[in-house]
């Protein structure tokens, strides 16, 4: 069944009777809005109790001004919308309230209505995604609560889910791939344990980390007296499965000789014993994973074709956390939590300028780099919160993740100089001639981008 959401709740803070009727009626256009009016920023900020959504807010009240009403605004809820309507069409106080969180900056004149509505059916787009995410994720943690850590609202990560709940419902074979530390066990415990196998075993075979002459063994288990050292018989990996789901990840490391013998298994669902000749059936799940192109390895020769689409069942590629977006921050507090919970630390938070810190790394090692990250940040914080200095990327990789990016030159350039920026201390002329650049280049750069030298895109 469908959640019905309550109305949007708007508050109009004016004291111009001419706009407040002007904006009473934008906002009245569309039904499902809730209009609450006050004439100060005192009396605002004195109901925000009730918890508006969007707020339009005059940058020029009679007790004081939009700059400050607006600061203790997010001081209260920063998820509050606030739109900022002004008689002053002063380019640097938009640039500033636009920095420090305001959604729109509006200049009272005769297309002040549909710049209004512009900017609120932007707004209105913006709240429902949300709200439709946030009821999204809790139908998923409901479903998945076994694992808290598939933790998500991008929209790669929205398609993802959308892939499990459709392996959920059958048993069909699933490949995933994606970056290595990027999740994909995690997906495969997900997967198994939220299906009708759950109450069976799940069974991981890294295949990269065992050596090629023991695979086989591992995987089809062996007979007593099958080689030198085989005094018992032992069961493989399969049998050990049945029922339930064998996991075999960086599938594409596999011997090219043991692969025939992997088909064969996964096509009579069967199994022979290393030095044995009676077949055991079994019924396991299979799921694969790899971080390679396993259609590149079929055209090199290192992967077998009818393997290939034996295996490939239903594809879930899991997106690098440098394509998720804010789905970083969610992650980072929840290793934060959890990390601070497990080892008594009391509560930590991210400061502001921390979360921009983390949110502008690339993570060539994907998630597992930002537990990592996260965990030693926790450790290094000598307060509750956590300051950009407690963070610390030791990746070897720096230079390849930034360029895996495929970013247009102009922004390539723009992190280029920030990052330069911060080196040497907002130090503009011996950037420019570190960079062998004009410095006319960096402050217009600068100004068109509405940043100054102490912002950092890192």
């Amino acid at each position: 069944m469908t959640k019905q959401f309550s109305p949007t709740k708007v508050f109009i803070v004016e004291d111009d009777p001419i706009y407040i009727r002007l904006v009473k009626y934008v906002f009245e256009m569309n039904p499902e809005h809730e209009i609450h009016i006050f004439s100060t920023g005192k009396e605002c900020l004195d109901n925000l109790h009730l918890k508006p959504a969007i707020i339009s807010l005059d940058y020029s009240l009679p007790d004081m001004d939009g700059r400050n009403v607006m600061k203790k605004i997010h001081g209260s809820n920063p998820d509050i919308e606030v739109i900022i309507l002004s008689g002053q069409n002063d380019i640097s106080i938009a640039v500033q309230l636009l920095r420090n969180g305001a959604h729109d900056y509006i200049v009272k004149n005769e297309e002040t209505k549909d710049r209004l509505l512009y900017s609120i059916e932007r707004l209105k787009n913006n709240i429902n995604l949300k709200k439709k995410v946030e009821v999204l994720t809790e139908e998923l943690e409901s479903k998945y609560a076994f694992d808290k850590s598939i933790i998500g609202n991008s929209k790669p990560m929205k398609r993802v889910f959308k892939l499990i709940e459709k392996a959920i419902k059958t048993n069909i074979s699933v490949s995933i791939t994606g970056e290595t530390g990027s999740g994909k066990e995690v997906i495969a415990k997900n997967i198994h344990f939220s299906s009708n196998r759950r109450n069976a075993a799940f069974i991981p075979v890294n295949v990269s980390a065992i050596p090629k002459d023991l695979l086989e063994s591992e995987l089809f288990g062996y007979e007593k007296g099958a080689f030198t050292g085989a005094d018992s018989q032992k069961p493989g990996q399969f049998e050990l499965a049945d029922k339930g789901t064998l996991f075999l990840d960086e599938i594409a490391e596999m011997d090219i000789l043991l692969q025939s013998k992997l088909l064969r298994a996964i096509q009579e669902r069967e199994i022979i014993r290393v030095g044995g000749t009676k077949p055991i059936k079994f019924d396991a799940r299979i799921i694969v994973a790899t971080h390679k192109n396993l259609s590149d390895e079929v055209e090199k020769g290192n992967f077998r074709e009818d393997l290939y689409y034996r295996l490939l069942g239903l594809p879930i590629e899991v997106p690098p956390l440098r394509e998720r977006g804010n789905d970083i921050l969610l992650l980072a507090m929840h290793f934060l939590n959890e990390f601070c919970e497990n080892n008594q630390l009391g509560k930590k938070m991210l400061t502001k300028e921390a979360k921009e810190k983390i949110l502008n790394y690339y993570y060539p090692g994907n998630v597992r780099e930002l537990k990592a990250v996260i965990e030693l940040a926790c450790v290094m914080a000598d307060e509750e919160n956590i300051f950009p200095e407690d963070i610390n990327f030791n990746s070897p990789r720096k230079t390849d993740a930034f360029l895996i990016q495929e970013m247009p030159l102009r922004e390539y350039t723009r992190r280029i100089i920030h990052h330069f920026l911060e080196r040497y201390n907002n130090d503009v002329l011996l950037v420019a001639k570190k960079l062998d650049i004009g410095k006319s280049t960096i402050y217009r750069m600068l100004k068109e981008e509405t940043l100054d030298p102490s912002n950092n895109p890192f």
